[in-house]
């Protein structure tokens, strides 16, 4: 099976792919480096708890 990578856009394959889904090793550390630098979001209520923390800390 072909795919497309997700970082680079090129086809690739899925079977006997040690880097999949992406293309080579340096898609997936582009990728893994998205991550670390915060690009990548996943939404959430913040808990309580944190909101009253912040709070004390800027008095």
């Amino acid at each position: 099976m072909q795919i497309l990578c997700p970082i680079c856009r090129n086809i690739t394959t899925w079977e006997e792919n040690p880097f999949r889904p992406f293309c080579s090793e340096r898609c997936k550390l582009i990728d893994l480096g998205a991550w670390a630098d915060e690009k990548y979001r996943i939404r959430g209520k913040k808990d309580e708890e944190e909101d009253e923390q912040s709070t004390e800390e800027e008095s």
